[in-house]
């Protein structure tokens, strides 16, 4: 039984130049450049570029993506019939999977050095499209595709809600995406580059991606930790459901703990940032951030001494609230970011390190017996 690792814990199974994780102290760094400045001083189309090329655009660089972006948001009428067919109840991320793997259909195509990168390119724009009509889809809405603006968060928005965003809500969406975009090879990255390891497409690799992370335990906590505040529902009931429920009823507490951040998650201190600031303006979004910090302090309190702090997804789900998104998008706004990561780690995979992933299992069952006529088998 020493020869397995449950859960694959600090098994290492590709070397990467994408994203360095610091977990005892709190560091988590894209292509070398810290988390914090690049959400301070970059957006997420130069996040693109540093991810898929490499490193920060120029001027000229950046141009050139977005303008590759902007013409990429169209998707096939089929696939957004695909989505609209489909019962206006059913899962998000479950209805991301059905357009992928019709994606996958039309656009799936051999790995090629020479075309990877912009495929991942078009892939993360048609991404924005299938979430923005997913949501639209749910809500009743006639569908919708993203148009070029001056970002792709607004774009994003806009499609996603027929409205023109505040600058607010742009960066904070933008703040989201670079947030969540990565973060080196967890359950949804591993499935993804399992698929890649058969030389599979681009494509199929986001769709096992996107079964892994449609977990409760991965892409679907931010949804369980914003439950929490609204099953309290008032600040001033928090301490009470705490010890009713965390401290008594021995629940856990969503959004708290993470698998190698033995610290405070560094994204988690970004998304307070923006969860204090956007959700002024939502007098809901504020009462859910009030709770939040309250159930914070009470959490670190408790079960700091074992070096479990809030995660990243403890208070993204008040920033995805106050933007106006239902809770059941919010894993699907992960895996919007995430398609960044998916793909440049695929890309990544094949194009240096491929070899095919075929791990063994120890057998632990009888040894050799003898099959016996089914008439005597009593």
């Amino acid at each position: 039984m020493s020869q397995i690792s449950r859960g694959l814990e600090n098994v290492f199974i590709k070397t990467t130049s994408l994203t360095y994780i610091d977990g005892e102290n709190g560091i988590l760094r894209y292509g070398g450049y810290d988390i914090e400045d690049l959400v301070e001083h970059t957006s997420f189309e130069e996040v693109v570029h540093l991810m898929l090329y490499g490193d920060l655009p120029t001027k000229l660089q950046l141009q050139r993506l977005k303008s590759a972006l902007d013409e990429a948001y169209e998707v096939p009428q089929q696939v957004i019939d695909m989505i609209y067919s489909l019962p206006r109840d059913s899962d998000a991320v479950g209805m991301m999977e059905t357009a992928f793997s019709a994606l996958s259909s039309i656009y799936g195509m051999p790995w090629n050095k020479a075309t990877n990168r912009d495929n991942a390119v078009k892939l993360v724009a048609r991404a924005s499209t299938v979430v923005a009509n997913v949501l639209r889809a749910k809500e009743g809405k006639k569908p919708a595709i993203p148009e070029p603006s001056e970002s792709f968060a607004k774009s994003f928005l806009k499609a996603s809600f027929s409205r023109t965003p505040t600058e607010e809500e742009v960066k904070a969406m933008d703040a989201a995406l670079i947030l969540y975009a990565d973060h080196e090879v967890p359950a949804s990255t591993t499935a993804a580059l399992v698929t890649s390891s058969t030389l599979s497409d681009i494509y199929s690799c986001v769709v096992a991606a996107l079964a892994a992370l449609k977990g409760p335990l991965h892409g679907g906590a931010a949804e369980e930790a914003f439950k929490q505040f609204v099953e309290i529902g008032e600040p001033d009931m928090t301490e009470s459901w705490f010890k009713r429920k965390i401290i008594e009823g021995k629940s856990r507490l969503m959004g708290f703990g993470h698998r190698v951040y033995k610290t405070y998650d560094p994204r988690a201190k970004i998304f307070k940032k923006y969860a204090k600031v956007i959700s002024e303006r939502n007098s809901d979004a504020r009462k859910y951030f009030e709770i939040a910090q309250k159930l914070e302090e009470l959490g670190v309190e408790t079960f700091g001494a074992k070096h479990i702090y809030p995660n990243t997804d403890f208070y993204s789900g008040v920033v995805f609230y106050a933007l106006g998104f239902p809770v059941y998008m919010f894993t699907s706004l992960f895996a919007l970011s995430r398609t960044l990561g998916w793909t440049a780690h695929v890309i990544e995979y094949v194009e240096d390190q491929h070899r095919l992933i075929r791990p063994r299992a120890l057998y632990v069952g009888p040894l050799k017996r003898d099959v016996v006529p089914i008439e005597l088998r009593g």
